[in-house]
């Protein structure tokens, strides 16, 4: 199994946002030194209090300068805010800086609010993904080419460099909604998945729905998933429940607030603002108790193989990415154990 770590480059309260890249780097230099399989990418857009990682490509760039090991990954890459063009080439350019260390997680994000601002209406973002989309995978081919869509036009274009890794970088969708897990499936793509808005049955008969749709597709083999959850790790299972209960507790919160206030950005007759006001009342009334048992996968280090085992057998995972510090609030320090934990002591368990 894959472990990955996802970064958001936090910011922390009464530090500087110089005091985030900073962490964020000396994280990756651990990383790379411990084992870890890579790193995934956050973008955040006008959020300066949760994160400095506005640009993740540049940061990605900046990584593949500073590691010879470490794979770098984006989750995800928010395609409808991006010229496809644009992301065509500076995606290919990282995949050559990293000599083939990069991999594309793409989406269109739940953050309507950066949709709001950019002046790009969310009820567009999934046809400009698969506009975007299909235009960054004909423009990897390195051919001169022309597209006419509904959001974008390409007029005899060739996109320079074409991507170290051919035909083009792994690429790896996500999905949280219950339609877009077969549309995945049928694509032939591997997905990120999560535990933010669903519990671990629901996932599981997503997974079931993805899987299904990608072997009637013709695709080879069954899929490919990786799961994106928090994860604390401790030397005992005490503190292993204790030490990051403030962080977790912030952090369910906060995403139920984000996403009832999206709901509250779309028409009333929306049935996805409905689902969404639905899962914020949800996370709003989780326990502790009931966050442990479906949100995470906090331990000791056997107490972290035995959740990660449990999960890889239930939902049938090829890789997980770890949120070490879900909520923002754990200090670097419990933020290095977690990870020397997991790379040391379990890892190895899963190779």
């Amino acid at each position: 199994m894959d472990f990955g770590a996802f970064m958001e480059f936090g910011s922390r309260q009464d530090s500087s946002q110089t005091d985030a890249f900073r962490e964020g780097f000396d994280f990756v230099e651990a990383a790379e030194a411990w084992g870890l399989d890579g790193v995934w990418l956050a973008e955040f857009h006008f959020n300066p209090v949760r994160s400095v990682l506005s640009s993740p490509i540049v940061v990605a760039s900046a990584i593949a300068s500073c590691t010879a090991r470490l794979r770098i990954g984006m989750a995800v890459y928010v395609l409808p805010l991006n010229n496809p063009l644009r992301v065509a080439e500076e995606v290919a350019t990282v995949d050559h800086i990293s000599k083939g260390r990069f991999d594309f997680g793409v989406g269109r994000s739940g953050f309507v609010r950066s949709y709001d601002i950019y002046r790009t209406p969310y009820s567009e973002s999934q046809g400009r993904f698969r506009e975007g989309l299909a235009i960054i995978l004909q423009a990897w081919m390195g051919e001169t080419f022309s597209y006419h869509g509904d959001y974008f036009t390409v007029e005899d274009a060739t996109v320079s460099p074409r991507p170290y890794q051919l035909p083009h970088p792994p690429l790896r969708m996500a999905a949280t909604t219950a339609a877009t897990f077969p549309e995945v499936g049928r694509l032939g793509y591997p997905i990120f998945v999560g535990l933010r808005g669903m519990d671990i049955p629901e996932l599981r008969t997503h997974l079931q729905a993805y899987r299904k749709a990608w072997r009637e597709a013709g695709h080879a083999g069954d899929g490919d998933v990786y799961l994106r959850i928090p994860i604390y790790a401790a030397a005992s299972e005490q503190a292993a429940m204790d030490e990051p209960r403030e962080s977790i507790t912030y952090y369910i919160s906060r995403q139920s607030s984000i996403v009832a206030q999206d709901a509250a950005r779309r028409r009333p007759s929306d049935a996805g603002a409905r689902l969404q006001q639905s899962t914020a009342e949800r996370l709003a009334s989780l326990s502790y108790e009931e966050i442990l048992a479906t949100k995470v996968a906090f331990g000791s280090a056997q107490g972290l193989r035995d959740r990660l085992q449990w999960l890889q057998e239930e939902l049938g995972l090829d890789g997980v990415v770890a949120e070490l510090n879900a909520g923002g609030l754990l200090s670097a320090d419990q933020v290095r154990q977690s990870l020397r934990i997991l790379t040391h002591d379990v890892m190895p368990a899963f190779k």
